[in-house]
């Protein structure tokens, strides 16, 4: 039997982003709540870590399971190794090739301390082998996304009502998000990208990310007649809207992994990704901050044939890494 004891970092300490994904999700409630979050990269990561260090040396457990590519994700991961306890990573050998991203740095770490590493993708797989990481370490399980995609879709749809809160009909509007730091620190990319958006036909539903509506405010930016801002929305009734949208325009890695699972076209307002599946498959299109990309990305963007979800697994992966895990005792 395995006994996992929740660590919430507290990355994310705004309620909106948070607290809601437990009880929505139906998640344990944390054990320990870390209550870092608010502060730059370095001051977040070193705090964990200290703080992590603490829980590991009194709970003592086989194994330190971390996901995905946050400061949560590098400080659980090094603060297990440099206790010995085996780390492993899911969502390993995802490669984005742009270190500028603090989200690469911290998958490239994560992985070459890693003792197990679980990953999505045969692509995943490929960029691990590139690295010198093969052989029993390496275990393809699927994707976990598409795990709760799947499972939670059904529920968004039958109980989330955020089309009728906001009046919107299925495929009649685009939903956005902006929410990196390359995109929202910077002036002039975030105008660009508000000025491409403006030349939707179609109304934009976007969710305001904290940083993102205090550098609107703080550059001064005219908000275009077509963009709606809203609050935050809770993870059901941001399923519902990516269900529903006809298109998605975003930066957010796990959005157009989404935007593909729900049969949407998106238009990635980065340079690159680490879902190269997505473009490759038609999916999914990188515009970066280009207003013109955007706005030709946004007038020619269709569905392709109908999504094959092999790319990601077929719905079991969080069992695969239960087997695994289990084997591994």
């Amino acid at each position: 039997m395995i006994r996992e004891t929740i660590t919430h970092t507290g990355q994310h300490f705004d309620a909106n982003m948070s607290n809601v994904f437990f009880d929505e999700l139906d998640i344990p409630h944390p054990d320990y709540n870390l209550e870092v979050g608010g502060g730059t990269h370095g001051q977040n990561t070193g705090r964990m870590l200290e703080k992590t260090e603490a829980i590991l040396m009194q709970e003592r457990p086989n194994w330190v399971l971390v996901y995905g590519d946050t400061d949560s994700t590098l400080a659980g991961a090094l603060a297990a190794s440099k206790l010995h306890i085996p780390v492993a990573h899911v969502e390993a050998g995802l490669r984005s090739y742009n270190r500028r991203m603090p989200e690469e740095i911290n998958r490239v770490l994560t992985d070459h301390v890693s003792k197990l590493l679980l990953t999505p993708t045969d692509q995943a797989t490929s960029n691990l082998q590139l690295e010198g990481i093969f052989g029993d370490c390496v275990k393809q399980v699927g994707d976990v996304m598409y795990d709760a995609a799947a499972f939670y879709g059904e529920r968004a749809a039958t109980t989330s009502k955020i089309l009728e809160t906001l009046q919107l009909s299925p495929k009649t509007y685009t939903l956005a998000t902006i929410h990196r730091a390359e995109n929202t620190d910077h002036e002039a990319k975030l105008s660009s990208i508000l000025r491409g958006l403006s030349t939707s036909s179609l109304p934009i539903v976007l969710p305001t990310h904290p940083r993102l509506r205090k550098r609107i405010e703080e550059y001064k930016l005219s908000v275009p007649e077509n963009v709606r801002l809203i609050e935050p929305v809770g993870y059901l009734d941001m399923v519902r809207l990516e269900q529903c949208a006809r298109m998605i325009a975003t930066d957010s890695g796990g959005v157009q992994k989404e935007a593909y699972f729900h049969g949407v076209p998106c238009i990635t307002l980065r340079d690159e990704t680490e879902w190269v599946e997505t473009v490759t498959a038609g999916w999914n299109t990188l515009v970066g901050a280009d207003e013109q990309k955007i706005a030709e990305a946004m007038l020619s963007a269709t569905s392709p044939n109908p999504t094959s979800t092999i790319l990601y697994g077929d719905g079991h992966a969080g069992l695969r890494i239960l087997k695994v895990l289990s084997n591994s005792q």
